[in-house]
């Protein structure tokens, strides 16, 4: 159907050079098209449409972004008629007017939930194109604020927000700063901007407006529904993460770094001649020799099959640290170079970092390779199934550094295969974890797990779990990792964890820093992923000999060793119920770690509270944030009954309560009558014999 907009609406003489549009019905979809721009509304999943929009010609299908190739089925009915158009799908419905402009509102009573906005009544209207050369243009989507609105999502940042409204964020990967471009709104809609472009987003009291420095169209999704649906809905186009194996639910053990294989094998050993619940022990970077040829150096690590072996031995994991940067010491560099495997620059060579290296007394310029590249993502798996699977059965790898981490961060300088960084540096980490993905999918491996310091929009359906990045080691640090997590809950990644006690520095012989373990600790048992890590005092200088001091739970003093392990023997209790709550995120999109308004939206006051959440659906945690605390004041929301994990006590949910939170408790509340094992098993007394 082809028909121009025969009754317009008024429109501003103030306006530059007013347009009214053409509608077109295109297979279930709305076009609207005017003054050279085309603006396609397609059904993209239950209660959601796709909106693309482009200067200069007919919508770009192919190009990069989040979104899955095939939306789930759903019908939709469009209307073209008195010179508006409209689009329903379920739940939403969008009205265009006769310019092009539009309104997203609710399809059962007309609410709006988000509506474009013209920048000026004159000139620009609520879509910008700046062309920047060669069919490129600075891309900037216009929507309007309201006052009452909290949003939520955009990946993990270390501003110590939950509520984001009102701050400007980049939209860029760096380490601890992970762009996520998905927002969840208290309005009832979530929006992904569906493009990897460098950019920001401004949630400002006067407008909401999405910035692409360089890209070829404007491209966003939204669904209309509460933040639970929203989830399920997001989930269900970008990819749903798959089902967490059983031994990533337990405890990982690591530290910068384990130099050896005497060093970390006697770390697992201790912790199983103590009886300690462990599953993973991680081996971090400089063991290889040299950096791109990912295999271990044979002078540190004389027999990595019996060190496999053994620790299959004593039931646990080993996860191998893989970096994307190549140095030019490694065998593997100059067939990358010349095959075209590393990012490009536009210019200069191919060198994107210093770094130290082994053989070598000052740091080499290390260039990344192209994991949007298929031919690089092939080359690199080859050489990492070759050096760790196969030969001894590795199959669990930290992928470090992975924004990727070039010094300057110059992305408008760089050359990927997928298109110009400006376009697509956003999506190298996504990349990265396909690398893994795939490549095991193809050796047959099934249970997928990598660690990552960085994701974007999709990575989770490449089994990519996402940790907080080199954080600070004191309260104010754990205090923003709440936000950080849930956020990042809130942006499609249900597999995440923080470095247990923060990474840079902590000396393990302090009182005060022992209590931020201690509390940390506590936290990290009820997250998503439970993993000790950092680079303690006493610390070296960057280089193939680093390490850092003692990160083991003996480390901390007696104290604290009793209660960090009390602690790991509670993780071990939850187990079945972090793999129950896992199986949700595999099969229905919901996040593992819940804010609390995710289960009780009818209760306003839920939306504000950033210092606790859910574990799951029936298990509160409020942990404790300040250096000396012994009691705790958690808000339980509206709509039912919290029990005391630890003492029984009930209480009616829509109010704050006190409770006390010594040293070794964390506040933890069951939900209905919830039944979990938090306190540990009272042994049976051992009857004495009868005497005949």
């Amino acid at each position: 159907m082809n028909q121009p907009a025969e009754t317009p609406s008024p429109v501003s003489l103030a306006q530059s050079s007013p347009t009214v549009g053409t509608f077109r019905e295109r297979d279930g979809a709305l076009e609207w098209s005017g003054r050279q721009e085309t603006v396609l509304i397609e059904p993209w999943g239950p209660d959601a449409v796709r909106v693309r929009a482009r200067l200069g010609g007919p919508v770009l299908d192919g190009l990069p972004g989040a979104l899955l190739d095939d939306p789930p089925a759903t019908g939709s009915t469009v209307k073209i008629e008195d010179g508006h158009g409209q689009l329903t799908v379920g739940a939403l419905t969008v009205d265009v007017s006769a310019e092009g402009g539009l309104r997203f509102v609710r399809t059962d009573n007309g609410a709006e939930l988000l509506a474009e906005e013209r920048a000026h009544f004159w000139w620009p209207g609520p879509r910008l194109y700046t062309a920047v050369g060669n069919g490129y243009h600075r891309l900037e989507q216009r929507f309007t604020a309201y006052d009452d609105e909290k949003l939520y999502g955009l990946g993990q940042h270390q501003h110590g927000r939950l509520d984001q409204k009102g701050l400007v964020l980049d939209l860029v990967q760096r380490n601890a700063e992970v762009g996520i471009p998905v927002l969840t709104s208290s309005r009832g809609y979530t929006l992904l901007w569906n493009n990897p472009a460098i950019g920001r987003v401004e949630l400002a009291g006067n407008g909401t407006r999405w910035v692409a420095d360089s890209a070829r169209q404007i491209d966003y999704w939204i669904t209309a529904g509460g933040p639970a649906d929203a989830q399920r809905r997001y989930s269900a186009v970008t990819g749903r993460a798959p089902m967490l194996p059983e031994w990533a639910a337990g405890f990982w053990q690591c530290k910068l770094r384990y130099r050896t294989q005497d060093e970390l094998l006697a770390v697992a050993r201790e912790y199983k001649r103590r009886g300690l619940p462990i599953d993973v022990i991680v081996c971090d970077f400089f063991h290889w020799t040299h950096l791109g040829e990912w295999k271990f150096d044979p002078k540190e690590w004389p027999d990595p099959a019996a060190m496999v072996r053994e620790l299959d031995e004593l039931g646990i994991k080993l996860v191998v640290s893989v970096w994307p940067s190549v140095s030019p010491l490694s065998e593997n560099h100059p067939v990358m170079e010349q095959r075209g495997y590393f990012i490009g620059t536009q210019y200069g060579p191919v060198a994107h970092a210093d770094w130290p290296d082994k053989e070598v007394a000052s740091t080499v310029q290390v260039a990344f390779y192209d994991a949007t590249n298929p031919g690089a993502r092939e080359f690199v798996w080859s050489r990492v199934r070759d050096n760790y699977l196969v030969p001894y059965g590795i199959t669990s790898f930290w992928l470090d550094a992975g924004e990727p981490e070039i010094k300057p961060g110059f992305q408008e300088n760089l050359r990927y295969w997928a298109g110009p960084g400006l376009e697509v540096g956003n999506m190298y980490p996504r990349e990265n974890a396909r690398t893994f993905h795939e490549g095991m999918l193809a050796a047959g491996e099934t249970d997928i797990v990598t660690l990552n310091r960085s994701a974007w929009a999709g990575s989770q359906r490449y089994g990519a779990a996402l940790w907080s990045g080199d954080i600070p080691t004191d309260f104010a640090s754990l205090r923003r990792q709440i936000a950080a997590g849930l956020n990042t809950a809130l942006s499609g990644i249900p597999w995440w964890n923080t470095d247990i006690g923060g990474f840079h520095g902590g000396n393990p012989d302090e009182k005060e820093y022992r209590e931020v373990m201690v509390r940390w600790f506590q936290f990290g048992a009820l997250s998503p992923l439970m993993r000790l890590h950092g680079f303690r005092e006493p610390g070296m200088p960057l280089g193939p000999e680093m390490t850092g001091g003692p990160n083991e739970v003996w480390s901390y003093g007696e104290e604290a060793y009793e209660i960090l392990a009390t602690y790991l023997r509670l993780r071990e209790r939850l187990k079945p119920y972090v793999l129950k709550i896992m199986r949700e995120a595999h099969e229905e999109g919901l996040p593992v770690m819940r804010p609390l308004f995710l289960e009780f939206p009818e209760d306003h006051a839920a939306w504000s509270v950033d210092d606790a959440y859910l574990f799951g659906a029936d298990l509160l945690v409020a942990p404790v944030l300040t250096a000396g605390a012994t009691a705790r004041t958690a808000y339980l929301p509206a709509g039912a009954r919290w029990t005391d994990a630890w003492t029984g006590e009930t209480y009616e949910g829509g109010a704050p309560v006190t409770v006390d939170a010594p040293l070794d408790r964390i506040p933890l509340f069951l939900r209905d009558g919830a039944v979990l094992p938090i306190t540990e098993p009272v042994a049976e007394p051992v009857a004495e014999p009868v005497a005949e």
